[in-house]
């Protein structure tokens, strides 16, 4: 019985004579810039509008319970510095850890949520400006 493996660089073909020529062509680093620009532009944009909407949503649900009012929505703020406060040094811990696992949680969730979407966009986008798909 013969042993017979197939990696990824045996399934890569061989270069032809056309390919040969076509390895020497100039590459079009004004292109390659503004594409880099583009791709760095919009994931920074996703990464700080998700930032931004999951670090929000805690003020809008307080506000919602509070029934929009300011002074009961810093009254209840005041009531859970107070509880944090006076609270033992392990209860404070685990708060924090809580609060830290529940951000990761919601900002990963919302930005799987977003990402096929922000995908799509930035396959558009970066179609728009290539004269090859166009």
């Amino acid at each position: 019985m013969v042993l017979e493996t197939t990696t990824l660089v045996d399934r890569v073909p061989l270069p032809s004579v056309r390919q040969a020529r076509d390895k020497h062509r100039v590459i079009d680093w004004l292109a390659l810039f503004q594409g880099t620009c583009l791709v760095l532009i919009e994931t920074a944009s996703f990464a700080a509008s998700t930032l931004l909407l999951v670090l929000g949503l805690p003020l809008f649900v307080f506000l919602a319970v509070a029934g929009w009012d300011l002074t009961a929505l810093f009254a209840q703020l005041g009531n859970l510095a107070d509880h944090y406060r006076t609270a033992e040094p392990v209860a404070r811990r685990f708060f924090a850890q809580d609060l830290q696992i529940a951000f990761l949680i919601a900002s990963g969730g919302l930005a799987l949520l977003r990402l096929p979407a922000f995908l799509h966009r930035l396959d558009r986008r970066l179609s728009e400006g290539s004269p090859r798909h166009g």
